[in-house]
């Protein structure tokens, strides 16, 4: 006669082994990176984080879209982010010379092009930048020259164009790109400055004319890791993702210059 208490402990692991061979393998915990962006970069960007997420999917981005300037005092202030997105070397710069962002953990991502524009449904009887100084133009949107880029690029070009001592009483500064396009595109003002990339992802404005490349500073959007990133194996996949063919298309269809 079999031992019970042999056959007692045999069941017992039969059972502990059936339930090891049946136990679900742990999920990898999801990290979250923080990426501060240019406005100008959302669509483009929107698009980029359903692409990554899909072949990352252990990683979710969280975006904070605004402009560069005022990202920047964030990031110095003390925001938990872990890439920098900016739409110039200028603010990037001061977080680089501040230790902030690892200079081998940075790259000049894209380059852009500044433009006029004009509702397309109302358009203001403008042929070029030196119209802007006719009787009939009251008011026109930049970006804040101190924070955003594009208002920076804007003022640059209007001041060796002879213009901006004339229209700076005209001007309206806004918080970011963006904001100088809607203001065109719901009529607020006669005219904006912005970038090329902007008119792609609007059907309400026109393209009056195309500033010389030679009037202002060279438009580089630089991408960076920040050094106090809790995530740096994550923020270095997807600022690799970034410099990749499937992320290189999609800065293309938004009108972006991919730089090599």
């Amino acid at each position: 006669m079999k031992n019970p208490i042999f056959i007692g402990m045999a069941i017992f692991l039969l059972i502990a082994m059936s339930a090891c061979s049946t136990k679900k393998p742990q999920q990898t915990e999801t990290v979250e990176l923080t990426i501060s962006a240019a406005a100008s970069l959302n669509e483009a960007l929107i698009e980029i984080k359903k692409n990554f997420e899909t072949e990352n999917p252990h990683i979710k981005l969280l975006y904070n879209i605004g402009g560069s300037g005022a990202l920047k005092q964030q990031i110095f202030q003390g925001a938990p982010v872990d890439l920098f997105l900016s739409a110039a070397i200028d603010p990037f710069n001061e977080l680089t010379q501040k230790g902030l962002i690892e200079k081998q953990n940075q790259v000049n991502l894209l380059g852009n092009q500044l433009v006029l524009v004009t509702n397309k449904e109302h358009p203001s009887d403008i042929n070029g930048f030196s119209d802007l100084n006719l009787n009939h133009i009251n008011k026109i949107a930049i970006g804040i020259p101190e924070s955003v880029p594009a208002g920076k690029y804007a003022k640059q070009t209007l001041e060796n164009l002879g213009l901006w001592g004339y229209l700076e009483p005209i001007v309206i500064q806004t918080k970011d790109v963006r904001q100088a396009l809607t203001y065109v595109e719901t009529g607020n003002v006669d005219a904006g400055i912005v970038y090329m990339t902007d008119v792609y992802v609007s059907d309400k404005v026109k393209i009056v004319a195309t500033a010389d490349e030679q009037t202002h500073d060279s438009i580089i959007y630089p991408a960076g890791i920040l050094k106090s990133s809790a995530n740096k194996k994550e923020a270095e996949l997807f600022l690799s993702y970034l410099q990749g063919k499937t992320a290189k298309t999609i800065f293309e269809k938004y009108g972006f210059k991919v730089l090599d």
